[in-house]
């Protein structure tokens, strides 16, 4: 690996780290259920603007070591991740030319369905949790997304840029 791919590839490894110590970190009561899915909104953005380098198979990756993070069971959020990575890389090229209104609401359908998928696969387990638990991610990632896009994208013209 040449030092200008460690370069591009540095900047979505920190924020992965960073999006998964943000998972894991305790919060009291109610803030744990208005938690964001940090580490799905950053495969949708990876998966979004880099969909050769990083999608399905970082997907996996990060889905296993949530699983195993969370204690869930093995796979829950990794085959949840892979679907929303899917669609993303599938649909990349229509959702950089969204504007951020239809790219928000594109990734509030796409944080919809992973916690879709999430909620399936509890309730073929027969784990139950408050509706809340499922919605509550959905909302706050979807308000912090405009967000979290334009810092992202700041990141990735400067690592792509080399300043």
């Amino acid at each position: 690996m040449t030092a200008a791919n460690a370069n591009r590839r540095l900047p979505v490894i920190v924020t992965l780290v960073v999006g998964l110590m943000l998972s894991i970190m305790p919060l009291p009561g109610l803030f744990e259920t208005l938690r964001p899915d940090w580490l799905a909104l950053l495969v949708i953005f990876w998966a979004m603007q880099l969909p050769r380098t990083w999608s399905v198979g970082t997907a996996w990756i990060i889905g296993i070591v949530l699983d195993v993070a969370y204690g869930t069971l093995l796979g829950q959020h990794a085959v949840a991740l892979c679907v929303i990575a899917f669609v993303t890389v599938r649909f990349h090229l229509l959702m950089r030319v969204f504007p951020l209104s239809q790219l928000t609401a594109t990734v509030f359908a796409l944080l919809a369905l992973y916690q879709f998928i999430l909620f399936w696969i509890n309730g073929v387990a027969a784990v139950t949790a408050p509706a809340i638990s499922y919605w509550g991610p959905v909302v706050t990632g979807t308000l912090i997304w405009p967000f979290l896009y334009m810092f992202l994208s700041g990141i990735r013209y400067r690592a792509h840029s080399g300043a």
